[in-house]
């Protein structure tokens, strides 16, 4: 089966600034698809040459089996888009809002009735069809955000930041719905996200960082690249304790970040008192803990999840 959605060499560029440095993958169909990275990683121009709204400068991005520059109309009528700033007018009803979104792509009568009743019953929010918009929660606005995108029927279901601003049920509210559209429908669903907990939940990721691709895996996948369990010092002597661990722990290869030092071990745990015993009071902290994606961007990119990519 051909992927959803491929990119081969992609490269975007803003005058000499290089916002995409020649990412390639592939994402199959049915599947939640995630790309992570920090702010200025190159998460938003992908998204947005998928969009069809910006052309690569070089290589090439297919959507649904179309390229996004010589077939843009084609790509256009395959995917649904969500972007980060909502998209519905607050002063009509949700219903009147997707009634006028499915106008633009030729739909009328009770055709139209029918998809919205069935778009609206597939977010859970039919019983809300007639409220105005701004009565609705932030978590409630970006249901019918989906649902006005479902209306024409869309392959590729693009989110941009999904679940920024929604509070804990919200964001699980909107996971329940974005699986049901995957295994009932088949929908693939690509969301470009900077927050761990939404990588957590896709079936694969692509870690971006400065425009390159740095990760690509399930996050089993990539939590597997970590070596063990992760420590992390905080120390008031960071340069000399790095310079003494591997005398320490043969084999380690500490990495400093400022007054931390991070460290990967099989068995971690086990080091912990011969550390605190070996450099005492140089050492104010010491944290345990299993592989998470902020470790595997970390030992990919060679930075902390910072924003800043």
């Amino acid at each position: 089966m051909a992927p959803a959605i491929e990119l081969h060499n992609l490269v975007c560029r803003y005058g000499d600034r290089v916002a995409v440095a020649g990412i390639s993958l592939a994402v199959e169909p049915g599947s939640i698809f995630g790309v992570l990275g920090p702010n200025g990683g190159g998460k938003s121009t992908t998204f947005r040459v998928l969009a069809t709204l910006r052309p690569p400068q070089e290589g090439s991005a297919r959507v649904a089996g179309y390229d996004v520059v010589q077939d843009a109309g084609q790509v256009r009528r395959r995917i649904g888009v969500v972007f980060q700033e909502a998209a519905l007018d607050d002063k009509l009803t949700v219903r009147e809002n997707l009634t006028h979104h499915g106008h633009l792509y030729g739909l009328r009568g009770s055709e139209l009735r029918a998809r919205i009743e069935r778009v609206l019953e597939n977010v859970a929010l039919l019983d809300r069809a007639d409220e105005l918009v701004e009565k609705l929660s932030g978590g409630l606005k970006r249901r019918a955000e989906i649902a006005k995108v479902l209306l024409h029927e869309p392959e590729v279901l693009l989110l941009d930041e999904p679940t920024t601003g929604l509070d804990p049920g919200a964001r699980a509210a909107l996971w329940q719905q974005l699986r049901r559209l995957r295994d009932e429908h088949g929908c693939t669903v690509l969301m470009a996200t900077h927050l761990f907990e939404d990588a957590e939940q896709c079936d694969q990721i692509a870690i971006l960082d400065r425009g390159k691709l740095v990760g690509l895996g399930t996050p089993q996948q990539l939590k597997r690249l970590v070596g063990g369990e992760v420590l992390t010092l905080e120390c008031d002597d960071a340069e000399g304790v790095v310079r003494e661990l591997p005398r320490i722990v043969p084999g380690a290869e500490p990495m400093r970040v400022g007054e931390q030092i991070r460290l990967e071990h099989p068995e971690a745990h086990r080091l912990v008192p011969q550390l605190v015993e070996v450099f005492g009071e140089r050492i104010r902290a010491i944290r345990l803990g299993q592989p998470t994606l902020a470790d595997v961007f970390f030992k990919l990119a060679g930075h902390e999840f910072d924003g800043v990519g």
